[in-house]
């Protein structure tokens, strides 16, 4: 089956509410897109504006982020519904300078990817090994654990909806990028282990990003690999250049 390319921009903690709207209204002709799904991630105090900048247009607004309780006493957090009611539509998950800087968990993972679930959101759910790891050559059973850890519990019609996001480490903001091949090996390998736990169906439909130092120059070359539908952007994706990233062909 083919599978829809969906290309994400991580903005991570950069840009003011007002530099925001610069930025999309900068972005929005040259994003254009009727064969790719456009995504914008931004910081929680620019999903408001960002989502109403973006009206009408083929952009998408998701959270870098969310917490996995409704509501209560957790100071700074902020919750699926209020991601919901602001107009998000995906939050990324698991990105792994929410992993190392923040010490998140699989288990916390595993909740938030529960929650937003519950809630209608689409999850992207990263993934990827450190330098040290590759070069022990533990990059796919580091990978296969983050999978299963993350979605224990989690239903196949859910999965298959979702969006994986392979980004190695070591990879991301080095402007060092996984050979073609590498990207294809884990993504792959993502798959496999989808089908191993769920079926061939959910891992066919599941779609599956490469996130590391992606830009104009290889996009083509990595989003044109079996296993790889689209990238989640970081620096690039707050330049005009993002657009020739969504416009890859």
């Amino acid at each position: 089956m083919a599978r829809r390319k969906i290309v994400a921009g991580n903005w991570k903690m950069n840009k003011t509410p007002s530099q925001a709207v610069e930025l999309v209204k900068e972005l929005i002709p040259l994003v254009k897109s009727d064969d790719v799904d456009v995504l914008f991630c931004v910081p929680a105090i620019d999903i408001v504006p960002v989502v109403e900048a973006t009206k009408g247009t083929n952009i998408m607004v998701g959270a870098e982020n969310m917490y996995f309780e409704d509501a209560g006493a957790y100071t700074g957090e902020i919750s699926a519904d209020m991601l919901v009611d602001a107009g998000v539509k995906f939050v990324i998950l698991g990105h792994s300078e929410r992993r190392e800087y923040f010490h998140e968990t699989d288990e916390e993972l595993n909740k938030k990817v529960k929650k937003a679930f519950e809630k209608g959101l689409t999850p992207v759910l990263c993934c990827g090994e450190t330098l040290a790891q590759r070069e022990s050559g533990v990059t796919l059973d580091h990978i296969r654990m983050q999978i299963k850890s993350d979605l224990n519990g989690v239903s196949a019609n859910d999965v298959a909806s979702m969006v994986i996001a392979y980004e190695p480490i070591w990879a991301i903001g080095t402007g060092k990028t996984a050979t073609t091949a590498q990207a294809e090996e884990v993504c792959k390998a993502i798959r496999e282990t989808i089908a191993e736990i769920y079926d061939e169906k959910t891992a066919e439909e599941v779609r599956i990003q490469y996130g590391g130092s992606v830009n104009a120059a290889n996009a083509a070359e990595l989003f044109a690999q079996e296993d790889i539908d689209g990238g989640l952007v970081g620096g690039a994706s707050l330049k005009a250049d993002f657009g020739k990233i969504v416009n890859y062909k």
